[in-house]
């Protein structure tokens, strides 16, 4: 009875200090979401052309994509100097980046070629968008899906 009184206690004192959630955060959570950006419009657009004068895949630029579908494809399309798919996976979230959206972060290796092993950030929260440019150190085949193809397909990562 005692631990359930406690229990009780913390929760009553978590509810009490949490944050309320404003419109604005539920209209961004709604948006991440249908797979589109938290960040929008001309704002988004800002945030792009400051996010592409570093290199493509960091941190301050991820790979911008259209749910895990869309990382997946992407990353099967790079190819390491020896012409060679890559293997990657996903290494897990990262937090917000600068669109406003949850970062993932991949390591993405080729065996006995370069780039050796590299960490790719990519955000998955650009409904439609194809990236077709390879991060530094890699070349890339050209898509062959549609961003509607791409949702509705399940893929499995390489390694």
């Amino acid at each position: 009875m005692r631990q359930m009184f406690s229990l009780a206690s913390l929760a009553l004192v978590a509810a009490a200090t949490a944050v309320p959630a404003t419109a604005q955060d539920d209209d961004a959570f709604a948006r991440m979401m249908r797979g589109e950006s938290a960040m929008q419009g001309k704002k988004l657009e800002k945030a792009i052309k400051k996010a592409e004068q570093h290199p493509l895949g960091s941190a301050e630029n991820p790979v911008r994509t259209t749910m895990p579908r869309g990382e997946h494809l992407y990353l099967s399309r790079l190819r390491c100097s020896d012409g060679k798919a890559p293997a990657f996976y996903r290494e897990g979230n990262v937090g917000p980046g600068v669109y406003g959206n949850i970062v993932d972060l991949y390591i993405v290796t080729c065996k006995d070629a370069e780039p050796g092993e590299s960490r790719i950030y990519m955000d998955m929260y650009h409904g439609g968008f194809i990236e077709t440019r390879p991060v530094p150190g890699f070349t890339a085949v050209v898509p062959l899906e549609k961003p509607e193809e791409a949702r509705e397909k399940p893929v499995e990562p390489r390694g």
